[in-house]
């Protein structure tokens, strides 16, 4: 026994597509946040252990290429920054020099349990309790050290954020 597919029911074309046909129409911050999301260029801040798995997604057996991200080494030109692993307060000011050098709009990712909450060295006193106690944070992928697939689905994470975010200011 075969399936077939029926025809079913055709709605008509717009006036729209029949004066414009192949044309995309869609408010400005939504069709900048698809381009915005697909586009990140992450200025990545290895502290610790946390960092060699965040090196490790870069790779070719994890690519991060293929979501449309491309490593950048200066603070100028990127719009995220991942901060992996255990954040002193020494580099309490660097980290914040970094952050505020980027452009608008920018995003933080903490990666590890070091860079959430401090980690195994809570309340040390010379460790940070979260990078978010320096600079806002937008996206946490817990673990000590997170796998590569945890940071792959920050991202993914990341890039919905973006896109509803879009949507969120397009209804007020």
């Amino acid at each position: 026994m075969e399936i077939e597919m029926g025809r079913g029911n055709t709605p008509a074309s717009s006036p729209f597509q029949q004066a414009l046909p192949g044309v995309l129409t869609g408010k400005t911050d939504e069709v900048f946040a698809a381009a915005r999301k697909s586009s990140l260029w992450p200025l990545t801040f290895g502290l610790a252990c946390c960092a060699i798995e965040m090196i490790s997604t870069f790779m070719p057996h994890h690519d991060f290429d293929r979501f449309g991200v491309v490593t950048w080494p200066t603070p100028r030109q990127s719009d995220l920054i991942i901060v992996a692993g255990t954040v002193v307060k020494k580099m309490e000011e660097p980290i914040k020099l970094l952050y505020e050098q980027m452009p608008d709009p920018k995003w933080v990712i903490a990666m590890g349990s070091c860079a959430t909450n401090g980690g195994p060295y809570y309340r040390s006193y010379s460790v940070v309790m979260g990078v978010d106690h320096i600079i806002p944070v937008d996206i946490y992928v817990p673990g000590c050290p997170p796998r590569p697939e945890a940071l792959m689905d920050g991202l993914i994470k990341l890039q919905d954020k973006i896109s509803l975010d879009a949507k969120e200011r397009n209804i007020g």
